[in-house]
C-alpha cells in the first residue's frame, strides 16, 4: 500500500482515537501529526510482524502516554479543573453528566463493528458521511443509513437507562 493511501485510510482513525482520549481537536490533531512523523522517522524499524495499522496504533498509544506525562497536559488539566470549579453545577449534576457520557460509550461499544466504527468516526472523528463511506469502502448513503440506525438504537437504549 502506498504511503499516501495508508495515511488517508488510517489518519481519521488515529485522530478519532486521540479525540476520544483527549476531548480536544487541537491536541488530537497535534498528536496525530506526531504519530505519522514518528512513523516516517522509524519506518526502517517496522518488522512486519504486525499490520502497519497495528504498528501505527502502537506508536499512537505511546505518544498518548507521553502526552499524559507532559507538563503541558498537567497545565491544561489544571486550567480545565479551575474552569469547571467556576461553573455553577452541583456535584450531583457532574456525576450524572459523567455517568451519561460513560453509558453512551458503553452502548456504542455494544454496537456491531461496522456501526461502532461509523458512529465513532462521525461523532468523535467528526468525519462527513462521504469520508466515512470512502474509508469503509462503502457508499456515502451506506454510512448515512448505518449511522441513522445506530443512533436510533442508542436513543432507545439510553431511554431505557433513564426510564
Amino acid at each position: 500500500m502506498e504511503l499516501e493511501e495508508l495515511y488517508k485510510e488510517v489518519q481519521p482513525r488515529i485522530y478519532a482515537f486521540f479525540f476520544i482520549k483527549t476531548s480536544s481537536k487541537e491536541i488530537a490533531e497535534d498528536l496525530t501529526q506526531e504519530v505519522f512523523y514518528e512513523a516516517l522517522k522509524s519506518m526502517h524499524t517496522f518488522s512486519q510482524q504486525s499490520t502497519i495499522q497495528t504498528w501505527l496504533f502502537s506508536i499512537a498509544k505511546n505518544r498518548l502516554l507521553k502526552h499524559y506525562r507532559s507538563n503541558k497536559y498537567k497545565t491544561q488539566l489544571n486550567e480545565l479543573l479551575k474552569k469547571e470549579k467556576g461553573e455553577s453545577t452541583t456535584p450531583e449534576e457532574e456525576v450524572l453528566k459523567r455517568e451519561v457520557k460513560q453509558n453512551l460509550i458503553e452502548y456504542i461499544n455494544r454496537l456491531d463493528d461496522v456501526s461502532k466504527e461509523v458512529v465513532t468516526l462521525r461523532i468523535y472523528g467528526e468525519l462527513s458521511f462521504k469520508e466515512i463511506g470512502s474509508l469503509l469502502g462503502k457508499s456515502e448513503n451506506f454510512a448515512r443509513v448505518t449511522f441513522h440506525r445506530a443512533k436510533l438504537k442508542l436513543h432507545k437504549e439510553m431511554e431505557g437507562y433513564h426510564g
